[in-house]
């Protein structure tokens, strides 16, 4: 580049520069003859101004980096928290008004008040920078996933705040370091839907990402007939396309069908709900007057629960709450000037009544701790499963501590009753259909069980049997032979046995070496891929039902599945790339 006129030679030749000079500053040669002190003067003055003029576009370029670099961290940690595009403008109004009262020096505050309104945090740029992290975490979902051996799927569906159906899909992996939970994708549906409909969203959904439905190992449903039925449900049309798919239906629903209650146990709950709803939804005012007793009497609570079959842990906890608060709910209807509450008031005086609810509280409390413990993320098909069969003892102990009186387990009910002749054949019949449930439903899970306990403890696991023929038929790309021989050096391994207990089978099998031990470790992984439950897609719709709120409820589908992504991922953007690789501009 020419130090006079900051033209740029096209190409860099002796016979191109000097005739460049000679056209273009014909006169610099007289103005400032060669070897005179003024040529060498304002030679130094026009290096001096590049230099200048050079320093200032680098400063100005790292400024527009670092104002986007800025915008792109609140952006997003404004959708990790679901926050409204809008709120980052008041971000910025409150980082100007903590610098107006924090900075005392004039010049550091106008410095850092400038660089403040420079950042791009309007709504409009807030939707920009979310489009661009959401893009940015799926590209290196997707790529994790590529590399990935197999994947399970967890499936679920919803409606949003204007009653558009959403379908969620949660894929659990491994990465090679660890195993991951992450939303795949969250697809509007249009109409009905069908298990047809359903299969083509998601059959066309893993087309445009790339993604091979056959290396999917265990799809994982609500029960939904569209989801579970036979011929054109979801499980059967995609078993059509991967035949060594495990379908399964989510273990936490079928334990909450478990617990169906039926005959005199129904009446009873029905009862309790009455009495409940007579207090809370009679009016307004009785409602308002109930807390006001309960306050009087010093009681423990503050109102009573209502119960919502959708929310699995309300019945159990409603029980409780009602149990709880029997003397002043007495007290109450004795007050209550209404006929109903008259019927109210005999049927809660009833003791036979009282032992049935009382028994419903412990026997529901115990199904809600289960419930709690199937829940959650990181739990396998192994975890729970193996906490399904827990319950099933448990059971036994349950029954006995019954026959026997003592209600170790039943502590409402021991304070209840005044005698164990008060046990009714209605509380043991209830607790061997809870019996008789769990072990149907186990016994009818289509899961390789030998494989579950080899993953679990592989080192007191039998070698012989079809241990590895299981495992053949599970990961077809194993070897057969070599799984035993791996099998017998583990369990060979004073120190690897010692590891076990310490990580969990989790962390145990993502550190067994996979050039030492490739195909039971190949097979370990399938198995610790597996989800058991659509807990992961529920937590999700509670997720999006925060951002597409009342007040929100006009995001599209496509921004709702981009801040739903930022909200759940477990990955992080790469902000530095993002803003090299994106135009950078100052605020307006």
């Amino acid at each position: 580049m020419c130090l006079i006129c900051n033209e740029c030679v096209g190409v860099l030749k002796d016979y191109n520069v000097r005739r460049h000079h000679v056209e273009k500053h014909h006169t610099f040669r007289t103005n400032f003859p060669e070897g005179s002190q003024e040529r060498a003067a304002k030679v130094q003055s026009l290096i001096a101004s590049y230099n200048r003029s050079s320093t200032t576009m680098v400063r100005l370029v790292t400024a527009q980096e670092r104002a986007t670099a800025a915008s792109l961290r609140v952006s997003w940690i404004l959708a990790k928290k679901k926050r409204p595009f809008t709120d980052s403008e008041t971000v910025k109004d409150c980082m100007l008004a903590v610098v107006d009262e924090v900075i005392n020096d004039d010049k550091i505050k106008m410095s850092v008040v400038s660089a403040i309104k420079n950042v791009p945090l309007s709504d409009t740029s807030n939707i920009r920078r979310v489009e661009i992290l959401a893009a940015d975490v799926y590209e290196t979902l997707l790529g994790d996933l590529m590399k990935a051996d197999t994947m399970s799927i967890a499936v679920d569906e919803s409606t949003d705040k204007t009653d558009t159906a959403q379908l969620c899909i949660y894929v659990r992996f491994f990465d090679g370091k660890c195993f991951r939970e992450e939303l795949l994708g969250l697809l509007p549906l249009e109409g009905h839907t069908t298990g047809d409909i359903v299969f083509g969203k998601i059959s066309a959904f893993f087309k445009d990402s790339g993604l091979d439905m056959k290396r999917v190992c265990m799809l994982v449903t609500d029960g939904a007939p569209s989801m579970t039925g036979k011929v054109n449900g979801l499980a059967a049309r995609w078993s059509a396309v991967a035949p060594q798919l495990i379908s399964l239906h989510c273990i936490v629903h079928q334990a909450v069908l478990c617990a169906k209650l039926s005959g005199a146990l129904k009446t009873t709950m029905d009862s309790v709900m009455a009495i409940i709803n007579f207090i809370r939804s009679t009016s307004s005012l009785q409602h308002r007057l109930f807390p006001m007793l309960l306050s009087e009497m010093s009681a423990e609570h503050h109102d009573l629960l209502l119960h919502n079959d959708v929310r699995w842990l309300s019945k159990g906890k409603a029980l409780e709450r009602f149990c709880g608060l029997r003397e002043e709910i007495i007290t109450f209807l004795r007050g209550s000037k209404q006929k109903k509450a008259e019927t109210h008031l005999s049927r809660i005086l009833d003791d036979n009544f009282m032992a049935d609810t009382c028994f419903l509280s412990d026997i529901f409390k115990h199904l809600n701790d289960l419930n709690l413990g199937l829940q959650g993320r990181d739990k396998t098909v192994i975890d729970l499963v193996e906490q399904m069969r827990a319950f099933q003892v448990k059971l036994d102990h349950f029954a006995n501590d019954l026959s026997t009186g003592r209600m170790l387990h039943f502590p409402t009910l021991r304070k209840c009753i005044s005698s164990p002749a008060q046990i009714t054949d209605v509380m043991t019949d209830f607790i061997a259909m809870l019996k008789n449930n769990f072990a149907g439903r186990l016994d009818g899970l289509d899961l390789p069980t030998e494989l579950a306990v080899f993953v679990r403890d592989p080192f007191t696991v039998a070698i012989e049997g079809d241990l590895s023929a299981r495992a053949k038929k599970l990961v077809p790309s194993i070897d057969e032979g070599k799984f035993t021989l791996e099998l017998v050096d583990m369990q060979s391994s004073v120190t690897m046995a010692q590891e076990l207990p310490t990580n969990g089978p989790a962390m145990f099998w993502t550190d067994v070496n996979a050039h030492q031990f490739p195909n039971i470790k190949k097979v370990a992984i399938v198995m610790l891929s597996m989800f058991g439950s659509t807990c992961t897609c529920e937590s999700s719709f509670s997720h999006m039902n925060s951002i597409k709120s009342n007040s929100r409820c006009s995001l599209t589908d496509h921004t709702l599945h981009q801040c739903l992504r930022i909200a759940l991922t477990t990955y992080e953007p790469k902000a530095t790339a993002l803003v090299q690789n994106k135009k950078c501009h100052f605020s307006d």
